[in-house]
């Protein structure tokens, strides 16, 4: 049914955000600030330097995280902020 409202891409994009604590971690997702997803690509926003600057290092390890939880890859890239 969402394939045929065209609307199954905004779905898993919702589900995506709403399931950061739980394939980030507690840690992570206390130190995320804002996280949202613009033509295919997650902003994070984190409050920690040090922790950003670690991410940044695992990028490809995210969105792989991300892609295995969904069963198919939502975003094409991860930014932090």
């Amino acid at each position: 049914m969402l394939k045929s409202f065209n609307i199954e891409q905004k779905f898993n994009e919702t589900n995506l955000i709403n399931s950061w604590e739980r394939v980030m971690g507690l840690a992570i997702a206390k130190r995320t600030t804002k996280i949202y997803i613009k033509d295919k690509k997650l902003y994070v926003h984190l409050s920690s330097a040090p922790l950003r600057h670690e991410l940044n290092m695992s990028k490809n390890k995210i969105l792989v995280l991300l892609a295995k939880e969904f069963g198919q890859p939502i975003v094409n890239e991860v930014i932090l902020l």
